[in-house]
């Protein structure tokens, strides 16, 4: 039965409250609902109670969504995900989501903000990819406010995020291949290039990877940590941290061509601690700067990867389409999907396939004629 006072009513600006007792954990509490229409503030009235008597009550404490989210970073996120991970979405909410939609209190939040934020970001030229990122951070935030039981539904769940345009990928032939690590030829970097077409290591592995992790006489490696960026509050400094995902935790067989390789970067690495002296700073990289400090990204593909590309006569490509080369060399010599997966560190088969089914022998004609010699 309701209580007194509760209803709807006309205000002086034209708006219509709809008023209603809530039964909250910490006793009964009034609710506002405002709207332009009657009917609109009486749909919202029904739904409301209708809240109530499933035992669906909220008390959002009066919150705004900016402060929703950060409790919600500090008290739910913090130290359960990466620093990288964490970082990013931090930047992402205090970069893009409160700026726009901060202010508004966390139970008034419908999907038409969101929706609207989503739009206003693209149109500012944000990549579909970075706002569909958004998109899974506000998702995951409104997912715990309703377990937290401050808001009865996930307004997210209404709202359709932008699918994130594909990357060309642009591997690199077995002719190009060759033609980039003759180029790489006694480069100081020379074994980063082999490692990175012949075993398909990301960026961050390779970067991140130490001398104990590397057997040369057993021709093996493991890789058990990763180059992550500590985030926009560190400007941008890069520290080492846990691989991308659990499969991402391997052991990769190397070839004698990539062991002789290593050996070279080996021998190179202990003249340039001599001359540094006391300034090197040992990390135990494999692949480090001069005076042993980790090597920058961008620094890698300005200073190095894009001259080497220049060099070669190679067309501009990402870093990360040396792993695709190794991928795609694999399937030209018809290795099974799932030795490509283990190689590459795929979280599931399932991921090597999406990725690179395109690749894959007998997609096309081939595949025809199978099933043409299979029926006689």
């Amino acid at each position: 039965m309701p209580a007194q006072g509760d209803g709807i009513t006309k205000r002086k600006d034209g708006r219509y409250v709809g008023r209603y007792t809530a039964h909250t954990a910490d006793g009964p509490k009034r609710k506002v609902i405002y709207g332009r229409k009657y009917k609109e503030v009486e749909r919202k009235l029904a739904e409301a109670r209708g809240d109530a008597a499933r035992g669906t009550v909220t008390d959002d404490k009066n919150l705004s969504v900016g402060e929703y989210l950060d409790s919600w970073m500090n008290d739910a996120v913090r130290g359960t995900v990466r620093e990288s991970t964490y970082t990013r979405d931090k930047y992402l909410l205090t970069n893009h989501i409160k700026p726009s939609i901060g202010r508004i209190k966390l139970k008034n939040l419908n999907a038409l903000h969101l929706q609207s934020l989503y739009r206003e970001r693209l149109d500012s030229g944000l990549s579909g990819s970075t706002v569909q990122k958004m998109h899974h951070v506000a998702h995951k935030a409104l997912d715990q406010a309703v377990k937290w039981e401050l808001i009865p539904r996930n307004p997210a769940n209404a709202v359709k995020a932008p699918t994130p345009t594909q990357k060309e990928k642009r591997p690199l032939s077995a002719p190009e291949a060759c033609k980039l690590l003759d180029a790489a030829r006694g480069d100081r970097l020379e074994a980063l290039y082999e490692l990175a077409i012949q075993t398909g290591m990301r960026q961050g592995e390779l970067l991140g990877l130490r001398w104990e992790d590397v057997d040369l006489d057993g021709q093996s490696l493991r890789i058990r940590q990763t180059l992550t960026r500590k985030g926009h509050d560190s400007g941008g400094a890069y520290g080492v941290g846990e691989p991308k995902t659990k499969k991402s935790r391997r052991n990769v067989r190397l070839t004698e061509r990539a062991v002789e390789a290593l050996r070279s970067r080996r021998a190179r690495q202990a003249e340039e601690k001599l001359r540094a002296g006391a300034s090197y700073q040992d990390r135990s990289l494999v692949f480090a700067g001069e005076r042993g400090g980790i090597i920058n990204p961008s620094n890698l593909r300005n200073r190095s990867f894009t001259p080497l590309l220049a060099k070669a006569g190679l067309p501009r490509i990402t870093f990360h389409d040396l792993r695709h080369t190794c991928a795609s060399l694999l399937f030209q010599r018809n290795i099974h999907p799932k030795f490509v997966q283990e190689l590459l560190g795929h979280a599931s088969v399932a991921i090597t396939l999406d990725t690179y089914s395109h690749m894959l022998p007998g997609m096309g004609g081939e595949a025809a004629d199978a099933m043409g010699e299979a029926l006689g």
